[in-house]
């Protein structure tokens, strides 16, 4: 009897913590504004999965465009502030490889991306010991960000 009661309270409890995680993701989705979501469905109408992440009062959308990893920052009234798509450390401008070789002597750029801000400016971003360099569009030096 006593292992019955054991068997039934651990099943019911599985399916209380399933229950709860299922609605902890749905609950994420919906968070995000009407306005920011409508904005990405109108860029992106085909893509399904979508991670989204808060990231102060805008909100950011991480999945895959075909085989690319890809993101878009959108703010609350509903415009792309970034688009942000991995590349190739190959593909990078060779004034960015020049400046990460001088720079960052031995180490190695782990993932490259290519950021369009709304306005058509191009800038680049490499990740260089767990820190984000980023360059313009020459391949110039802008800033380091330390995740």
């Amino acid at each position: 009897m006593k292992r019955l009661i054991l068997t039934g309270t651990l099943a019911l409890s599985i399916a209380g913590c399933s229950s709860a995680q299922k609605t902890e993701k749905e609950g994420k989705g919906s968070k995000i504004p009407a306005t920011v979501q409508e904005a990405f469905k109108k860029q992106f109408p085909t893509i399904t999965d979508v991670d989204w992440e808060q990231e102060g009062s805008n909100y950011e959308a991480e999945f895959e465009n075909g085989e690319i990893e890809t993101s878009v920052v959108i703010n609350t009234s509903g415009v792309i502030l970034e688009t942000e798509t991995e590349m190739e450390t190959s593909a990078l401008p060779k004034a960015v490889l020049d400046y990460i070789e001088l720079n960052y002597k031995g180490q190695k750029v782990k993932e490259a991306a290519k950021i369009v801000l709304n306005d058509g400016t191009v800038n680049y971003e490499a990740e260089v010991n767990k820190k984000d360099v980023i360059f313009d569009s020459n391949g110039t030096f802008i800033k380091v960000i330390t995740e």
